[in-house]
């Protein structure tokens, strides 16, 4: 792997790392406390918000972690291990991420386009979980890996729309930032998505990370 390419991979690894261990210090003993869960009093109140939040964001750490060690050469040689990740991914996805995340959805508050810009990101991430699933059942792998990139890629929208958010705030002096949240919203895994299918047309059949 090129030096810039190790670069890249330690700046999204710190990130995720970021991500989780803030996550789990805010949320550990599921405190309403919270900034963001006071902002989100009214859906708090409905009584099934809070179980969809924290199956989204636990599922969503979970799986960060596990799809990130995917990239790694040494866990895609080892097939158990691989195997194993792939399965804590998939079933993270699929039953704990994800339909939390919609649920979550339904409670945005930041206007039309933000709500179809989360919910068109969720639906995507469903469709190309459940399709890089059943590619590798049918032993198609390369097809496996390409719908699996895509899927780490809007995972990883998580990320960067925290980082977006850190970035418009240190340096967004003097502009709106609700006005402008439909940009960060799309922003956050567009251009991640866009990154994906550049690496499955152009780069090797396996990206690893180390």
């Amino acid at each position: 792997m090129s030096i810039t390419g190790r670069i890249l991979r330690y700046f999204a690894f710190f990130w995720v790392l970021i991500l989780c261990a803030g996550t789990f210090a805010q949320y550990w003993d599921f405190n309403h406390d919270s900034y963001f869960l006071h902002i989100k009093e009214a859906a708090v109140k409905t009584g099934w918000y809070l179980p969809a939040f924290y199956c989204h964001i636990i599922g969503s750490s979970v799986i960060l972690l596990a799809g990130f060690f995917q990239f790694s050469k040494k866990v895609y040689n080892n097939k158990a291990l691989h195997r194993a990740l792939g399965k804590l991914y998939v079933f993270g996805v699929l039953f704990f991420a994800a339909p939390g995340a919609y649920v979550m959805t339904l409670f945005i508050n930041r206007g039309t386009g933000v709500f179809i810009s989360f919910l068109l990101q969720n639906t995507l991430w469903v469709v190309f979980t459940l399709a890089a699933f059943l590619l590798v059942k049918n032993g198609r792998i390369d097809d496996h890996i390409k719908m699996m990139n895509r899927s780490y890629a809007l995972a990883f929208g998580a990320v960067t729309l925290r980082f977006y958010i850190w970035l418009f705030t240190v340096l967004g002096n003097g502009v709106n930032f609700h006005n402008n949240y439909l940009i960060i919203a799309f922003f956050s895994w567009v251009p991640n998505l866009i990154l994906a299918e550049v690496i499955n047309r152009y780069g090797k059949r396996q990206v690893v990370v180390g």
